[in-house]
């Protein structure tokens, strides 16, 4: 069977991207999606073999956007602020782009060279962002993986709505920030 005129691989993952973001993940399905662009099933498998291959590019996909919009926002910073700026892109992120943000979360098959370099990228990014502050050896990684941690910790609460007291949440996480920024100092 020959690709359907006009369908490609960016299209299915924009579509596919619409209906994490709208209904969530899981309601990425090959039905769905062949609804959503108004086709027969069959045509997307002249463009992914099978779900598991679809959402393995969507996760791809998405870690490419999230580290677009944080490399935008950093350009031209250095220091506390480009902590800031990183850490409010990846919320805007996560917030724009519910579905897409799940997806990022999607463990990269070893075997998928587009999903492990866009997840590298974001890796490499957060490491350039914290050269700043001079850390040695391990130390980078875990403070990679501490930032992660702060700000997907913030993501998702924040999306399951765990945040109910009457409080400004963007203040809160300014605040989450500036903690994260304060121990860095302090370990310098």
């Amino acid at each position: 069977m020959s690709p359907r005129k006009g369908l490609d691989l960016l299209k299915i993952l924009e579509a596919a991207a619409e209906i994490a973001d709208q209904q969530g993940l899981e309601q990425v399905t090959m039905a769905s999606l062949a609804k959503r662009l108004g086709i027969r099933s069959p045509s997307l498998y002249n463009h992914v073999s099978n779900l598991k291959d679809l959402r393995s590019k969507l996760a791809a996909y998405s870690m490419k956007k999230l580290y677009h919009m944080m490399s935008k926002e950093t350009v031209g910073r250095a220091g506390d602020d480009a902590v800031h700026a990183m850490g409010r892109a990846y919320i805007q992120f996560a917030r724009n782009h519910p579905g897409l943000y799940e997806a990022t979360l999607i463990a990269p098959d070893h075997e998928d060279q587009e999903a492990q370099e866009a997840g590298d990228d974001i890796v490499n990014l957060v490491k350039q962002v914290l050269e700043f502050y001079r850390l040695e050896g391990d130390q980078v990684l875990h403070a990679v993986r501490v930032l992660r941690s702060l700000l997907h910790g913030f993501a998702s609460l924040e999306q399951k709505g765990g945040f109910g007291l009457p409080l400004d949440i963007d203040q809160t996480f300014e605040w989450l920030l500036n903690t994260f920024v304060s121990g860095i100092h302090q370990m310098k």
